[in-house]
């Protein structure tokens, strides 16, 4: 199972190079994260956007797209230059895409375009991969960044496109806790009762390749010793790799949290489409974009 970004890295080097298509690219913080990626032999890349900004930004970057085999496609217009992108990656020019200094909105139009967009009937979904110290794992933290608000069914979709994605980082059962507040069913909060109808729905056998346990608070869901306190006796108790939030603000500020007050490293990716997403937010670390863009190069190497 890996267990760390570095060992993310390491993996992508034994895989078929994969090639990102970045959708307007003209914007310093993406392409420090492409000139690592590229140096590292982790990715090559695509740049879509306007190309007489993106040649100076390489250029203050001491970052030669030429020797690098970079190429660029002028489209100085956002919307455009994100359908270009994403054209790119539905004909196969390139085999994932990243967003660049364009509105998440507008490229997730043209992800989810009809006729040349990458939908694939489920719903998209945002992962948050993290690495803490102290713990033998990778942590899942989905969704925290689209989904405000999913209903019962919505949550199977997240759960599925994170197993998804924990399979092909090598964890082939991850253990999903719903958090709560709680770890008993209340009826006056309706977490715990979709927590508990997709328990349910898990002992049926209706989730393949995870097991689902919940409701469970975030201590009881990675602490062995907070949920041996409590009494707490589930199969995802202390264990959980992946960490469901019942909707987008407690996962937005979890992810913050850990990454500001934890200093721990992390990544995130747009699941649910035909291949990852990198959407990283412009606060986000240039070393956190480049964890971001290798978890996606290795989900799209080893994507059947």
């Amino acid at each position: 199972m890996i267990r760390s970004f570095s060992e993310i890295h390491d993996a992508i080097l034994k895989e078929q190079p994969r090639r990102l298509a970045v959708a307007a690219a003209a914007d310093k913080d993406v392409l420090t994260a492409v000139k690592m990626a590229v140096d590292r032999k982790l990715a090559g890349a695509v740049l879509v956007g306007d190309e007489a900004k993106i040649r100076q930004i390489a250029a203050e970057l001491d970052f030669n797209l030429s020797t690098s085999g970079i190429e660029v496609v002028h489209e100085p217009d956002g919307v455009l230059a994100a359908r270009k992108a994403v054209t790119m990656v539905s004909s196969g020019e390139a085999h994932l895409l990243m967003k660049g200094l364009v509105a998440t909105a507008d490229l997730l139009r043209a992800v989810l375009d009809k006729e040349h967009g990458l939908r694939t009937g489920r719903l998209l979904s945002h992962v948050g991969l993290l690495q803490a110290e102290g713990y033998d794992r990778l942590f899942y933290l989905t969704d925290g960044g689209m989904n405000i608000a999913p209903t019962l069914v919505q949550k199977v979709d997240i759960i599925n496109n994170a197993v998804d994605m924990a399979h092909l980082l090598d964890n082939p059962q991850p253990k999903v806790a719903c958090l709560a507040a709680v770890e008993v069913v209340n009826p006056d909060m309706p977490a715990t009762l979709d927590a508990a109808a997709l328990t349910m729905m898990s002992q049926r056998g209706q989730f393949k390749g995870c097991v689902v346990d919940g409701p469970l608070a975030l201590d009881n869901a990675v602490s062995v010793e907070a949920s041996r306190h409590k009494g707490i006796s589930s199969p995802a108790a202390g264990q959980a790799d992946i960490l469901m939030v019942p909707e987008i603000e407690s996962g937005n500020v979890i992810y913050k949290a850990m990454v500001y007050f934890g200093n721990i490293k992390s990544a995130g990716v747009i699941v649910g489409a035909r291949t990852p997403i990198v959407l990283t937010s412009r606060a986000d670390t240039p070393e956190s974009k480049l964890n971001s863009m290798a978890v996606a190069v290795l989900m799209a190497a080893r994507k059947k």
